[in-house]
């Protein structure tokens, strides 16, 4: 809660709130849109740039790079996804300006009238009452929303024409009494079974082969048992930890520390508060009457003594700290909304508001537990925190230094003794098993940049010093195994392995075959598993979007729900094994329940059918833009920015 009443967030949260509210159900957009505000393109016909252009108007490849950069707040975007999320981007710009097009085409578009109402609900500190306070609008855009003033507009008339469609598309969209009643029943319905389920897994220890067996099925598989190239090396450390003891920090490298980094020992005025919060958001005037006098009992009992913090837990509505007792935490001055801050800061530490404090969100009841006023802690207080980071930079200086002496000694000659190296700078060294490419190199750990140094290197030759978790290295290749086809004798155990896995499926398979045709032949399903030493078992029911206890989803075995009581479904694979389940029961939905779930299921389905009106209209929409050659997707250029580091 502390977030929501702290005065340099609250109207950019609330913006959030409201916009995502009003889209939430209405807008079926990707992942990355909602944070996507609208660009502007200019009409540069036939640009080789033109990612796509739409009716004549251009989206270049700026764009959506643009576009990308906000959506993933500048954080780079994995080389495999770049061209996924290039592709999202680029459908939603085409989606916005195809209706731009068609709302002009319909005479539908987002008024000026409408766009203020609607800033006035994100930005209601942009206006002082029914005036428009014009310098003080782009500061709070800026600052609340992270956005210009063009790029928030042009967002914001993007979505509201965009609800403007969806309300054309889905305003005759119903749910029937039918439709509910059929889900109801869907979803309510359960039924039992009885099954056996042979795990591949659970039986191949139990198979062992001979030699011979062996010998034929690596002959027949021999092209599997290939073995890559690997290469051992011999390593020098430059070793952090054991440079530490050598490393003195002095009084004046405290000092110098303190010094540079003041800012951080800066404690400004600030209070530990806690509060009870009873919200008045969007309540009516006789809702906030009531709410008042529920606050004002808790009030006098906080007064009278009752513990706060369980007065909290019970009455809170803040749900992030009900939890801690109403705990808030410290809070500095200016960071909250100033009715909160002027009660907090005047009470004395232990004492509780005498009066209810009213703010934008509510009444609170404050609770006030310390108070510290503005200071620099001194030296001495914080030298216990600081020695640890002036010794940590220290060792890590020094360890930069002699890999830099390294380095410079390598690029003289990567030729030269490591061990003459190693004993000229005191460092250890080591050597590793042979590994394959990328695979972790024992003590030095899994390091991309050392493995590949490793494999690039011939025989003798030194790495330049690679800084790693464990300290900075060099490496050279001590043994090179070329790749070669693995014998029998090498890869035995794979073999072993391989073997049992295939024959284990085998055997799984052919067991779950004669448990059914013994079932077929009208043996009762039990004791048919029983003569052939399988296990049954019975779950509880379940309903389609339940699970089986330790076999998964009840989608893997959906036919059971259609099928009658005694049926036995054929063989099915599951998670690698075979499975045969019989139907024990069936448990009808309650319809005593409908009611109470029936509101429910019909928003849900209305919401459904709605998404797929309207998804519907937007591909019809974009087809038929294509048709009449006024939507072209350059995929040529679509390619190249998926490509685009």
């Amino acid at each position: 809660m502390l977030k929501s009443i702290q005065n340099r967030d609250q109207h950019g949260n609330r913006w959030i709130k409201i916009t995502m509210g009003v889209l939430l159900g209405i807008i079926c957009l990707s992942m990355l849109t909602y944070l996507i505000p609208g660009l502007n393109t200019a009409a540069l016909s036939n640009s080789p740039d033109a990612a796509a252009t739409v009716g004549g108007e251009e989206i270049s490849v700026a764009d959506v790079q643009r576009q990308l950069n906000l959506a993933t707040r500048g954080e780079e975007i994995p080389a495999l996804m770049r061209g996924f999320y290039a592709k999202q981007v680029l459908d939603q710009l085409v989606f916005q300006h195809a209706l731009e097009l068609e709302g002009k085409r319909l005479g539908l578009s987002v008024t000026p009238e409408e766009m203020t109402q609607r800033i006035k609900q994100i930005l209601p500190t942009a206006w002082n009452g029914d005036m428009w306070l014009k310098d003080r609008y782009p500061t709070e855009v800026q600052t609340r929303l992270g956005m210009s003033v063009e790029d928030f507009e042009r967002f914001l008339r993007d979505q509201m024409l965009q609800e403007k469609f969806h309300q054309l598309v889905t305003d005759g969209i119903t749910v029937s009494p039918d439709e509910v009643q059929q889900e109801f029943r869907r979803r309510n319905e359960k039924v039992q079974i009885s099954y056996v389920w042979v795990r591949p897994s659970d039986i191949a220890s139990s198979i062992q082969p001979t030699d011979a067996d062996l010998t034929a099925y690596f002959n027949k598989n021999m092209s599997k048992y290939q073995i890559p190239e690997k290469r051992s090396a011999h390593y020098a450390l430059i070793d952090p930890a054991k440079l530490a003891p050598s490393v003195q920090v002095s009084d004046a490298d405290l000092q110098a520390y303190y010094n540079d980094h003041i800012d951080e020992y800066k404690i400004e005025n600030r209070v530990h508060a806690e509060h009870i919060l009873f919200k008045t958001v969007g309540k009516t005037d006789a809702e906030i009457a009531e709410i008042r006098q529920q606050a004002d009992d808790v009030l006098k009992k906080a007064k009278s003594g009752a513990n706060f913090e369980d007065l909290a837990k019970k009455y809170s509505e803040d749900p992030g700290s009900k939890v801690k007792g109403g705990d808030l935490g410290w809070i500095v001055e200016g960071q909250t909304v100033p009715e909160f801050q002027k009660v907090a800061f005047t009470l004395a530490p232990g004492t509780v508001s005498p009066d209810l404090v009213k703010t934008e969100y509510g009444f609170h009841i404050i609770k006030v537990l310390e108070h510290e006023q503005a200071r620099t802690k001194p030296l001495e207080e914080v030298r216990a925190t600081i020695a640890p980071a002036v010794l940590f930079a220290k060792v890590n200086a020094k360890a930069s230094d002699t890999a830099n002496q390294l380095a410079a000694a390598v690029r003289q000659s990567n030729h030269q003794s490591l061990d003459d190296l190693a004993k000229k700078f005191n460092l250890e060294t080591g050597d590793t098993a042979a590994v394959g490419a990328n695979e972790p190199l024992g003590a030095l750990g899994n390091s991309p940049e050392l493995s590949s140094s490793l494999f690039i290197l011939g025989k003798g030759e030194l790495s330049q010093p690679i800084q790693t978790e464990h300290g900075f290295v060099i490496i050279t290749p001590k043994d090179i195994q070329a790749a070669h086809q693995g014998t029998l004798v090498e890869v035995r155990e794979k073999v072993v392995a391989d073997y049992q896995q295939e024959k284990a499926a085998e055997l799984a398979k052919s067991k779950i075959d004669e448990l059914a045709k013994l079932v077929q032949g009208g043996q009762d399903f039990s004791k048919a598993a029983k003569s052939l030493n399988l296990t049954v078992e019975t779950p509880a029911a379940f309903t389609r979007t339940g699970d089986i206890p330790s076999v998964g989803s009840a989608q893997l075995v959906d036919n059971a729900f259609t099928l009658p009581v005694g049926q036995t479904a054929p063989p099915k694979q599951v998670s690698g094994g075979w499975m045969l389940y019989d139907v024990v029961a069936h448990d009808q939905a309650d319809p005593a329940t409908l009611i109470l779930q029936s509101e429910q299921i019909k928003q849900q389905l209305l919401q459904t059918k709605q998404a797929a009106a309207y998804a519907a209209f937007r591909t019809a929409l974009e087809d038929r833009l294509k048709k009449e050659g006024k939507l072209n997707i350059n995929s040529d250029v679509m390619k190249r920015l998926g490509s685009t580091s």
